[in-house]
């Protein structure tokens, strides 16, 4: 019977969660690298044994770490995260140059197809590539050196690259996102870039529909509909069926369209998950109540799933990384919460249950499914 594994990223460690293809009796293995932020943990889809850990400090900088058996053992793997070019200036939020430093890496992308090659990113927001394993990494130079990278500004938690999206039919083909500077996209294998935030409207910026600015949260899409891109913003839930050339608006009916975290069905490309919180000032879930919101209309129509979270008095938060599917015929659709729960619904979100209490506040989950 095939199973699960959910990998947690959280601020005091990393855990590996195991179940069988029923996915209702859990094996908890952890904390490794106690005490230390893990921002992201990451499964590689050409090896299911191989997974990273961003690992941060505050005491000892970053460290990136490798496993090979499933995450039961570890080993520390290169950290040589320089800048590919001379750093230069974005402006801060005064509008005043900063130079750009490396604080941590936000987000790894394993590649598909080869279990070497691993993207990486960073703030400040740059796109860095392993190809031998994370032994060394380097700067894919062009996205930096785009002609609006001193017009970039950090978002709240930073000036962050958080999302990375490749086009599973066109290796040459990848979207990535900036807090807070927007979505851009290459055509060439990351030689070049372009911003594509045609239809973002952000308030606070002085041009709110500029060609960057925007405070993009996380992007989603299907295998099977690449075309067809989802998008949590800081504020606004939009979609694009152009490659993320063009965004509109679909989060009309939701409480609030604010929100960190926005998913697909493994198996149902118009299928659409986020998780409104209040606001850009109160993060937690909208009057107390922790949904999640469904559509399976592309976004055009969201219904509140609830069965089994709380409904009152619940104030945790639920970050850019911490919503995953699985891809069992049952779609399972998991997510943590800054309170230390991971939740799981084996039915595609009509009920859920915790599979773990009380970790530290989770910063990721990322699920594998196992054969």
């Amino acid at each position: 019977m095939s199973g699960v594994r959910v990998l947690v990223g959280t601020r005091k460690g990393a855990f590996v969660l195991t179940a069988d293809g029923t996915r209702t009796d859990w094996e908890v293995q952890g904390p490794f690298f106690p005490g230390w932020e893990i921002y992201h943990v990451a499964a590689s889809p050409a090896d299911p044994d191989r997974i990273w850990a961003s690992q941060s400090g505050g005491w000892f900088g970053q460290q990136i770490q490798r496993s090979d058996d499933g995450g039961r053992t570890w080993n520390a793997v290169g950290n040589d995260f320089s800048y590919a070019t001379v750093p230069g200036t974005h402006q801060w939020y005064d509008g005043t140059p900063h130079p750009w430093e490396f604080a941590r890496v936000w987000h790894l992308e394993p590649a598909a197809n080869d279990p070497d090659t691993v993207y990486a990113g960073v703030e400040d927001a740059a796109l860095f590539r392993s190809v031998d394993g994370g032994q060394s990494w380097s700067e894919l130079p062009g996205l930096r050196e785009h002609g609006s990278g001193p017009h970039w500004q950090p978002g709240a938690g930073g000036m962050c690259l958080h999302t990375i999206l490749p086009d599973p039919r066109d290796s040459d083909r990848m979207l990535v996102a900036i807090s807070a500077a927007g979505v851009f996209r290459t055509d060439d294998g990351g030689k070049t870039w372009r911003p594509t935030n045609r239809g973002l409207v952000s308030e606070g910026i002085p041009d709110p529909d500029a060609e960057v600015g925007h405070c993009v949260h996380k992007l989603a899409l299907h295998p099977a509909q690449p075309e067809t891109v989802f998008m949590q913003k800081h504020w606004d839930v939009m979609r694009s069926d152009d490659g993320g050339q063009n965004w509109y608006d679909i989060g009309g009916d939701l409480p609030t369209d604010f929100g960190f975290v926005v998913d697909v069905h493994a198996h149902e490309p118009e299928t659409v998950y986020v998780l409104p919180i209040t606001s850009d000032l109160e993060h937690f879930p909208y009057e107390g109540k922790l949904r999640v919101f469904r559509s399976r209309t592309g976004g055009h129509e969201w219904e509140p799933l609830t069965q089994g979270l709380p409904q009152q008095h619940c104030y945790v938060n639920v970050l850019r990384d911490a919503m995953s599917v699985d891809g069992l015929d049952e779609c399972g659709v998991y997510f943590g919460t800054t309170g230390g729960q991971v939740y799981a619904s084996a039915d595609a979100g009509d009920s859920w249950a915790p599979i773990v209490r009380d970790l530290p506040a989770v910063l990721s989950v990322q699920v594998q499914t196992l054969p």
